[in-house]
Order: structure tokens, then C-alpha cells, then sequence
């Protein structure tokens, strides 16, 4: 079949991204014998111009449209993101009538709200590479595609599930579709990679495990690093494991430092503060690591303890030392307003921000709401929210008696 996938998102929130996810399940659709035609709509000037292009160019038998961004998870400004995706639905439906299927991280956290919304034909809620290919062979073949983990239809009550791939190590880690949007010459384009899919952590807010599972499922660090050093040989030099806790499991970690210590590449990744020990930052340093990521949320124990986190401010503090004594940059997210959050503890946060002496701090107030997760229950209870509220239209939890203080104090800390 000829198949059209568009990457739908147009925001550079926090950071320029390469949409990896698409790429990763055009590189599957290949293997499995159909036509790609792709198209990144992030710089786009002209969304349906663009969009009927493409369909022009491509005469799909079917078309796939990733969803990243809901919202940009802004408390006191919110910015509803899929007008734009479901701008690029429509441009679709003018121009041809090939099935239209939905998926993406965005996608997945709301598979019958976000289909209902945008007007497609079908989604595929998690992960894709296996599940669109599956699809589309259901399709070409006129068979229902129902039975397929994961796939949601319009119109359908059904629940379709989430499709997860049990062994990461028989998908693509790369696709040639992505190579024109990863500028080599482009200082703030790092290239993603992923080597680990899942997360157990269980934090109240996060919307994670309903997008990959609660399982932690690992690649060989040995696949990932031969990807990277492929494109290290065409010129790319800067990398972002995109990975939720790169430091988990530690061995994986450490193996991954191993294989890439000869390289010369600089890489970025995100880091669960504990456990994090000095062996592995000096295996990090070794092998190119300059910058990690640190979502500690909060210099409370006792929000921390609220928020479901399985560290201590202080483990947070050794893991920030570790990484300046390596000589790693420090990029620290502060989550305020949470259940249990007062002034005081809103203060004791930013003051242990500071102290840290980290090289960027990002603070966010407010936490956005997802279905399914502890946080909406309680504010369900809390009459925050209401049975009806699909939440797919940003709802952010926000303790009381915290506005407009809040952000007066954000700006005094210097954040």
C-alpha cells in the first residue's frame, strides 16, 4: 500500500524535536512492504498547503497522523494544541479518501476522546510498529482489524487496548525519513534515541505508564550503540536518549556507557535521582554524557512522598554533586502546586532549587490532569473535576491559597 505519516505537531516546547516516533513506524511500515511518503509539519508555513501537497505527491491508501502535544501543559495560560492536528485531518479528508489513522504519545494518553475530537477513522493507542503494519494488512485485505491490540475505531464503545512490543530489539532504532529534519549543522537539534520503553515508578501525576506500559523493557545496549555509531559515520554528533531514566537499570546504563566511550560523541540524557552512583557519572563523563536532565519536582519529603517519588531531596543534592564534580551540565524541573502544597513548602522547594547551583531550572505550577492516574482520582473527590470530564481540554490540579503569591515567589527566587 502507498502510506502518507504526518507528524502534526508545530510547537517547539522546552526543545526542537525530531519526531522519532513516526519515524521509528515508517521504518516499519518499509520492512513490511508498503510505500512512505513522510512529512514533518513543525516548520511548516502553511499547514493545509503542505498537508494537500503531500497527499497529492503520495495518492495514499492510507494515512497516518502522529499526535505528540494536547496542550502545553501551561496552568495559567493553556494552549489547546490539536486545532492543528485536526486542521491537518481535515486537509486530508478534502484531498483523498484513505483511511485515516491516529497514534503518537498524545494520542495514546486519550485514544476515544482524541479519535472522537480529531475525526479519524482509527488510532493506534501505544506503540506502533508492529500494530499500524498489522493494520494496514487488515485494510489491504478488507478484514476487521478489531482483534488487533491497540487499535481503537470510530464509532466503536469497545476498549482496544494499548499495543506494547514485547522484545524492543526487532524494531527499527532509525529511519531514513528522519535524516533531512536532523540539521547536523544545527546546534539545538540532538538526535533521539530510545533503548528503554516502560516505566514501574508509579508517580501520581504521570501519564507515562499509559503510553508504554508499567513493564521496563530494555534493547541491547549493543543494537543501540551500533545505530549510533552508523550515524555517527554520517556525520551526526550530538544525541539525546530520550529514555525516562537513563540510569534504570543501572547495568544497562552502564553497558550503553561502554560501547560508546571511543565514539566522540556528545550526548544528553534524563536521570531518576536515585539510585545514582559515582561509577556510573564517571562512565557518563567517559563517554561524551554534557548535560542531564533531573525532574526532581519538589524540595519537600513530604510532597515528594505525596507525589509517589522514591527518592530524598538529599538523594537529589548527591546526584547534582556527582554530576558537577564529572563536569556535566545540570538541568533541574520543579512540579509546585501539587496536593499538600503550601507556601511553606513552595518555599522550601525554591530555596533548595537555588542552592543546587544547577546550569538551568525550569518551574512549572501547576500539574496538568490525565485520566487513569492517582491525581485525577483525588481531584475527582475533590470535586476539581467532574464523572463527565474526559480531560482531554487541559484540567490542572493547583492547591488553594497558593495564587497569585505563587508566582511572585518564583520571580524572586530568580527562576
Amino acid at each position: 500500500m502507498r502510506v502518507l505519516l504526518i507528524s502534526a505537531n508545530t510547537e517547539r516546547i522546552s526543545m526542537v524535536t525530531i519526531p522519532l516516533g513516526l519515524g521509528l513506524v515508517a521504518a516499519a511500515v518499509r520492512r513490511a512492504g508498503h510505500a512512505v511518503t513522510f512529512l514533518d509539519l513543525l516548520d511548516a508555513p502553511d499547514l493545509r498547503a503542505a498537508v494537500s501537497e503531500a497527499v497529492e505527491r503520495a495518492r495514499p491508501e492510507a494515512i497516518g497522523i502522529s499526535i505528540r502535544n494536547i496542550d502545553d501543559q501551561n496552568c495559567q495560560n493553556p494552549r489547546f494544541l490539536l486545532e492543528k492536528a485536526r486542521e491537518a485531518v481535515a486537509a486530508c479528508r478534502k484531498r483523498s479518501r484513505a483511511p485515516i489513522v491516529l497514534g503518537g504519545a498524545g494520542y495514546s494518553i486519550f485514544p476515544r476522546a482524541a479519535l472522537a475530537y480529531l475525526g479519524a477513522d482509527f488510532g493506534i493507542c501505544g506503540e506502533g510498529e508492529a500494530a499500524f503494519p498489522a493494520l494496514l494488512d487488515c485494510l489491504g485485505s478488507g478484514q476487521d482489524p478489531r482483534g488487533i491490540q491497540g487499535v481503537h475505531r470510530a464509532g466503536d464503545s469497545g476498549d482496544g487496548g494499548r499495543a506494547a512490543a514485547g522484545d524492543l530489539d526487532r524494531l527499527p532504532l532509525w529511519d531514513e525519513a528522519l535524516e533531512p529534519y536532523a540539521d547536523r549543522g544545527a546546534e539545538e537539534i540532538w538526535v533521539p534515541v530510545q533503548t528503554r520503553r516502560g516505566c514501574p515508578n508509579d508517580c501520581s501525576y504521570c501519564s507515562t505508564s499509559h503510553i508504554q506500559g508499567r513493564t521496563l523493557r530494555c534493547r541491547s545496549p549493543w543494537r543501540a550503540v551500533e545505530a549510533m555509531a552508523a550515524l555517527a559515520r554520517r556525520g551526526f554528533r550530538r544525541f539525546y536518549f530520550v529514555d525516562n531514566t537513563f540510569n534504570v537499570p543501572e547495568a544497562h546504563a552502564l553497558a550503553l556507557c561502554a560501547g560508546l566511550r571511543d565514539l566522540g560523541l556528545a550526548w544528553r540524557c534524563i536521570l531518576y535521582p536515585k539510585p545514582v552512583n559515582e561509577p556510573l557519572v564517571r562512565a557518563m563523563a567517559a563517554s561524551g554524557c554534557v548535560e542531564a536532565s533531573i525532574g526532581f519536582e519538589s524540595g519537600s519529603q513530604a510532597i515528594l512522598r505525596g507525589m509517589n517519588k522514591h527518592f530524598t531531596p538529599g538523594d537529589v543534592r548527591r546526584c547534582v554533586e556527582l554530576l558537577a564534580a564529572h563536569h556535566i551540565r545540570r538541568m533541574g524541573f520543579l512540579l509546585l502546586g501539587g496536593p499538600g502544597e503550601t507556601r511553606e513548602t513552595v518555599a522550601q522547594s525554591l530555596a533548595f532549587a537555588r542552592s543546587l547551583n544547577l546550569d538551568g531550572m525550569r518551574v512549572t505550577v501547576g500539574i496538568r490532569l490525565y485520566p487513569g492516574t492517582p491525581l485525577a482520582a483525588r481531584a475527582l473527590q475533590e470535586d476539581i473535576i467532574s464523572p463527565a470530564d474526559d480531560l482531554l481540554e487541559p484540567r490542572f490540579y493547583l492547591a488553594p491559597g497558593l495564587e497569585p503569591w505563587i508566582h511572585q515567589a518564583i520571580a524572586q527566587a530568580g527562576f
